[in-house]
């Protein structure tokens, strides 16, 4: 805020469009209606609280709690006017906000809330409640490590073993990843196990029925495609080795290597003259696995897929890790300074060891350690390496690559063989939301936050936001399509550049500037917010909100903020 003696400038930016975009999604009043407060809460509801606060969180890009109370005393008119409350700077304290974070770490309470607010947003929006994309991630943090705490060791997805962490489950929404349902577990659980949970959330809100669920290989245990199946909806998932292996999968193949499978065309190539950029055929597999004691059968498609362009980057990576796997093993054989390990068998071995596993070529590479000369009497012993590389096996494999194999009960009619791969494909629309989510806008890494407790209410509150972003996002879009338009001067330096497909992030960028005056003498009104450009009006009629979103902060009764 800078003020003078006869003014006052507030910047807005886009928070009074967040406000009236979460007014809409009913955030506030969801909130309210599933976390009551205790009898010594006062000023604010936790619903209005929650809601400041997401919009700092989407317009600023920082979840610290002690960023938030300045900021609202920044902008303490336009907060009044927008939301007709009385607020004051003690109802954004630190202790303000982690008490709405303990709050929201009231897993049942959560539950129901989450499940509501999908429902709410299916109605709102006109949603089509399918497919639904299920993925996991995690996010490190400097915590201490507990028994039974949120952080832990574990596989990290962030390429940081150095630090505990907790693993975050998202089932999302098509076509722009708008989280349905949230598991937050400790960082040392599988993936394998979350996903029957997940999908029960998800359904909690969607109901069941012919509803297409789509995650990666981790989602292809058998009680998890059983318990799908038996609940009347459909998955789709690739295959991992351990439920294709590898001689089940050259007994699919060798019909193709002999001559005799014909290939269908899923995605023909860049000119018709070039091979199909992917190709391959369908089998029918009979199941029947137990889930709870109940023994569920039913039939699976799978669909045996080749990538030409995936099939040519992994044979040449490999050929190149055969190479130099078996130059490094040669390596040893040469004598010089720092390798009396040529002098030792053991560690001859042990490190002919190493260069295979870390190389991931010892099942087509052999390294014989042998007395390279039989020394003379009096003389120590010394060993070499014979390096030896199994043609057949490495051929074996070269054949297999590119192939993939993807596993559906949905009938062709709902699900057609051209489809599975595009929709398989499609998982990169949830992987931007954990983008979003763990860096820009959204900033849950690093983790600031001490208190587990406080730490899982805050990666709820984050899913509220990123719910924003996509609904944003998604309003746009669709406005422009129905349209066949597009939206210029969202790009710096370039302002005839248009698309048809913003980003929430862009959008809200757009508004940057945008400020409250007051003028608290003369003629004029005491409160003015400068004009919106074509850009900015466009936006707000795009998303439906009302045209005087901004305009209503200006009238005649303006009054300065009592600090």
């Amino acid at each position: 805020m800078t003020d003078s003696p006869s003014l006052i400038v507030e910047r807005i930016d886009d928070v009074p469009l967040l406000l009236a975009q979460l007014e809409r999604m009913g955030v506030r009043e969801l909130l309210d209606q599933h976390f009551p407060t205790h009898g010594n809460w006062r000023g604010l509801s936790l619903g209005w609280t929650a809601t400041l606060w997401l919009t700092h969180l989407l317009s600023e890009g920082d979840h610290r709690l002690n960023q938030v109370e300045p900021w609202a005393l920044a902008h303490l008119i336009t907060l009044r006017q927008c939301t007709g409350q009385p607020i004051e700077r003690l109802d954004l304290t630190d202790e303000r906000l982690a008490g709405v974070l303990r709050a929201l770490a009231d897993d049942d309470r959560w539950a129901a809330c989450e499940t509501t607010l999908t429902g709410r947003l299916l109605r709102v929006y006109a949603l089509d409640p399918a497919p639904v994309r299920l993925d996991m991630t995690t996010a490190s943090s400097e915590q201490l490590v507990t028994t039974d705490g949120l952080f832990q060791w574990g596989y990290s997805k962030d390429r940081r073993p150095d630090q505990p962490q907790v693993k975050i489950a998202l089932a999302t929404l098509d076509p722009l990843g708008l989280p349905l349902a949230t598991l937050v577990v400790p960082g040392n659980q599988g993936d394998d196990p979350l996903y029957r949970p997940l999908i029960q959330r998800a359904r909690a809100a969607l109901g069941s029925g012919a509803r297409l669920y789509v995650g990666d290989a981790k989602m292809a245990a058998p009680e998890t495609r059983a318990a799908v199946h038996q609940a009347g909806d459909y998955y789709l998932c690739p295959l991992p080795i351990a439920q294709l292996p590898t001689a089940l999968l050259d007994a699919y193949l060798t019909p193709v290597w002999e001559g005799t499978q014909p290939l269908t065309v899923l995605q023909p190539g860049a000119t018709p003259a070039a091979e199909p950029a992917v190709e391959g055929f369908e089998i029918v597999v009979p199941l029947a696995v137990a889930v709870d004691g109940e023994t569920v059968a039913w039939t699976e498609r799978r669909l045996l897929a080749r990538s030409a362009a995936r099939e040519k980057s992994e044979a040449q990576a490999l050929r190149q890790r055969v190479a130099t796997g078996a130059a490094a093993l040669e390596a040893l054989n040469v004598r010089g300074p720092g390798k009396r390990y040529t002098l030792h068998r053991e560690r001859m071995e042990a490190a002919v060891r190493a260069i295979l596993q870390r190389q991931g070529v010892a099942a087509w590479v052999q390294g014989v350690v042998e007395e390279a000369v039989r020394a003379r009497p009096g003389r120590e012993r010394r060993w070499q390496v014979r390096v030896t590389t199994d043609e057949a096996a490495l051929e074996a494999a070269l054949r297999r690559l590119g192939w993939r194999a993807y596993a559906t009960n949905a009938p062709v009619t709902h699900l057609a063989v051209a489809a599975v791969v595009p929709a398989y494909h499609g998982q990169w629309v949830i992987e931007r939301g954990f983008e979003r989510l763990k860096g820009q806008p959204l900033s849950l890494t690093p983790v600031y936050l001490q208190k587990e407790t406080h730490v899982l209410g805050l990666i709820r509150l984050l899913t509220l936001a990123l719910r924003v972003l996509c609904l944003v996002e998604l309003a746009v879009r669709r406005g422009l399509a129905s349209r066949e338009e597009s939206l210029a001067g969202l790009y710096a330096g370039q302002p005839r550049r248009a698309t048809p497909r913003p980003t929430s992030e862009a959008l809200l960028r757009a508004f940057r500037g945008t400020s409250l005056v007051l003028l608290p003498g003369g003629p004029g009104p005491p409160r003015h917010v400068t004009p919106l450009s074509v850009l900015q009006q466009r936006i707000l009629a795009l998303l439906e909100l009302p045209a005087d979103t901004y305009a209503r902060l200006s009238d005649e009764e303006g009054h300065f903020p009592s600090i």
